[in-house]
């Protein structure tokens, strides 16, 4: 049995340890002194490692936390997910949008508050809550259907995708693919993030997981742009090319390769030569043009412009359109996923 080959792992405090060599081991052979919960301990495997997926205080705890998980599943792939009526009207305004999310693009926000406002009250199962903060992942309800949410997390990172949170966001897409759970994206993502580390670590490599991920998955995949995608995680969250079935967008939602003022110090830095007058009216230009839903929907980038209130009532029609499609794929023994 390998722990490597199921979907979720469950670890509580201070009784459960995994590890491929001991601490033994470890001492004798590289001379390295760590204990067994700093090697293999829950929190470990939650935080640093990321093969963990839940962590409990007692095993009372981790029972309930199974015995909810399964409430979300179907019994096998063939069948559809429970429906469990929440009493949640589907018909709720989200007036509290406003508030959670700051209309200034660089200031930060809880996106998990939103998750709660827009999905069916109380039903959030956050998984990997400790590792690659930068995305949230978990499965929720939406007018009583289950759901798996992939949502950035603007204040770890800003929201960059990277090579842990990359690897978390496929493994999840293609675990719900597999029990025929529909996705729903909440994007606010400047792109990948920049650094070498993460470029010797092969961010190329664990990114096109992502694309791999969603470009094979065949359920309902909707993306919400909420104030901007741009770039490389654009493609990945909410690029049609990657099949995704419907993109929504707020208003003021920004679709573009790059923000304003990195683009206008690519395209004009002969002229710009540290005058800070000019540099302010081309980022204000190339905002107007560029960084707004219109470019975005005229070119079939976008179908449904939607207020910030009426944000639950789209996603729960848009869902409703999609819940019986299908997709016939070629015969074919598999693809090569960038492993």
């Amino acid at each position: 049995y390998s722990p490597a080959l199921t979907d979720f792992i469950f670890m509580t405090k201070k009784i459960s340890y995994m590890f491929i060599t001991g601490p033994d081991v470890i001492k004798s052979i590289t001379r390295e002194s760590i204990d067994f919960n700093d090697l293999g301990g829950a929190l470990s495997h939650n935080e640093k490692s990321g093969v963990a997926s839940f962590i409990s205080e007692n095993e009372k705890e981790c029972f309930e936390t199974i015995k909810l998980l399964l409430s979300y599943l179907p019994q096998n792939n063939m069948e559809n997910p429970p429906i469990i009526n929440t009493n949640d009207n589907p018909n709720r305004l989200n007036s509290g949008l406003r508030q959670i999310v700051p209309k200034d693009s660089k200031k930060t926000y809880d996106v998990k508050d939103v998750i709660g406002e827009v999905i069916d009250k109380n039903t959030f199962l956050e998984i990997q809550p400790l590792y690659a903060q930068n995305v949230v992942i978990g499965l929720a309800r939406l007018n009583n259907q289950t759901i798996g949410i992939v949502a950035n997390q603007p204040k770890i990172l800003a929201g960059c995708l990277d090579i842990n949170s990359s690897d978390k966001i496929a493994r999840f897409v293609r675990f719900c693919d597999s029990f025929n759970i529909p996705l729903i994206n909440l994007v606010d993502v400047t792109g990948y993030l920049p650094g070498v580390d993460q470029e010797h670590g092969g961010i190329i490599r664990h990114g096109a997981k992502v694309l791999y991920a969603y470009s094979e998955a065949t359920v309902p995949k909707i993306s919400l742009v909420m104030r901007k995608a741009y770039g490389g995680a654009y493609i990945a969250l909410v690029s049609k090319d990657m099949g995704f079935d419907r993109v929504i967008a707020w208003p003021d939602a920004e679709i573009a390769v790059m923000g304003a003022e990195q683009a206008v110090n690519i395209i004009h830095r002969k002229e710009l030569k540290g005058n800070e007058k000019i540099k302010a009216q081309k980022v204000k230009e190339y905002a107007e043009k560029f960084l707004n839903h219109y470019e975005a929907t005229k070119h079939g980038k976008v179908d449904i412009i939607t207020e910030q209130k009426n944000t639950r009532k789209v996603l729960i029609n848009t869902l409703e359109n999609l819940m019986t499609k299908r997709e016939r794929r070629p015969s074919k023994k598999h693809g090569n996923m960038p492993l």
